[in-house]
């Protein structure tokens, strides 16, 4: 596929560029490159006598996701065919399950398949490591090893940015500040565009404390992308408890109140306004972020509360310094979102502006879309115009890439 060929095939770009991708990491995604001293901290798999393997992040198992390491999986969009069959209690599992496809771990043969989607690019984020960073809050050193060292090996197996097509998303920490613009600074040597950073409270701080201007600096300087893509942000650990709740479920048994309460909105409305009222998008005009995989339920509301909070707060301590203008400006300004195929992306667009919203399959997970192209059925009330924004000229502005006329 040609990356200057801007065809368009009645409202939709025959060339998409997806905001949320995926891969399978193998099982030594942070092994194969760890320093050796740090081996027996690496995260890891450890098979029992009768060669059942469990995952350990060091000597702590990982207890978020049951199967992180896997053979089989289920099939691209299949989570509504899943629910329909667990409700009639009619299921095969072949008709929802599949091996590991080559797609899912080989970049090659993902251009293939992206050449039969009629996808241009990817943002590709990881399966297990977006889920890791909470497991190792308590040894730095263990932290930014592991970071380190899957950030190598997804440079190395995908790229970060792989033939302007392919751009494999490197995980940063702001655990601490002097390390995580050396990794920082080691990912844009080797032609990262975006980055993801954990939505939540960094570490006692937040993320926009001034305490991380030595960061934000760097990414306000190189122009990469600021990707925040909904994984474990520890709010089991910091709230269920006081509320009777388990600290550390797995992901998929987690209960009602904590889907409800502590993951995926709260984390990323919490670090939004964060950004915005603490004023890092004053201190440096040129970040931009990425909300992925969080939906868009939230951000009605947060710039509502944001608004009127503004003006609640107005005598209060301003960490970062006062805003001078209304926060949902900022963020319209600042903040593109991929929402959930099943949403009222309209409504979005109408709200944040269709240069704001970012077309996202989460393919090949169970809960996205099985052809990506299917999202413009979303977006195409909004007319040609905007399809073509949200399904391709966003992302691949945001990525700094220029495509020849």
């Amino acid at each position: 596929m040609s990356a200057v060929d801007d065809t368009i095939d009645g409202a939709v770009p025959d060339h998409l560029w997806d905001a949320d991708n995926h891969y399978y990491e193998p099982r030594d995604c942070f092994t194969r490159y760890i320093e050796p001293a740090m081996a027996d901290r690496a995260i890891r798999v450890v098979a029992d006598g009768d060669g059942r393997e469990a995952v350990f992040v060091g000597d702590r198992p990982f207890t978020f996701l049951l199967d992180p390491f896997r053979d089989t999986t289920s099939k691209p969009g299949s989570l509504r065919e899943m629910l329909r069959a667990m409700s009639s209690g009619e299921v095969k599992e072949s008709d929802v399950t599949e091996p590991v496809q080559p797609e899912y771990v080989n970049r090659d043969a993902r251009l293939a398949l992206m050449d039969t989607q009629g996808v241009e690019a990817i943002l590709l984020f990881p399966t297990l490591a977006v889920c890791v960073e909470h497991f190792m809050q308590d040894d730095p050193d263990q932290l930014y090893a592991n970071v380190h060292a899957f950030n190598r090996w997804l440079d190395d197996d995908w790229g970060f940015d792989y033939q302007a097509r392919i751009f494999g998303v490197p995980l940063l920490s702001l655990l601490d500040v002097d390390r995580a613009v050396a990794e920082l600074e080691f990912v844009l040597a080797r032609g990262a565009r975006a980055i993801s950073l954990r939505p939540g409270p960094a570490f006692g701080r937040s993320p926009a404390d001034p305490h991380f201007d030595p960061f934000w600096a760097r990414v306000n300087e190189a122009g990469v992308a600021v990707c925040f893509h909904i994984g474990e942000s520890g709010y089991n650990e910091l709230y269920s408890t006081a509320w009777g709740e388990q600290a550390n479920p797995s992901s998929h048994h987690q209960s009602a109140f904590q889907w409800t309460s502590f993951y995926g909105d709260r984390p990323i409305m919490d670090t939004f306004s964060a950004l915005v009222l603490h004023n890092l998008f004053g201190r440096f005009p040129n970040v931009q972020c990425l909300s992925v995989e969080n939906g868009s339920l939230y951000v009605p509301y947060l710039l509502k509360a944001m608004n009127k909070m503004n003006g609640m707060g107005r005598n209060g301590p301003w960490l970062g310094g006062r805003i001078t203008e209304r926060p949902s400006d900022i963020f319209k300004r600042h903040v593109s979102v991929s929402p959930y195929h099943e949403e009222n992306v309209t409504a979005l667009a109408e709200l944040i502006g269709d240069d704001r919203v970012l077309f996202g399959s989460d393919y090949p997970h169970a809960e996205g879309l099985a052809e990506p192209r299917d999202f413009a059925e979303c977006v195409q009330s909004l007319g040609p115009e905007s399809v073509r924004r949200i399904m391709r000229d966003n992302l691949r502005g945001l990525l700094g890439v220029t495509v020849a006329p």
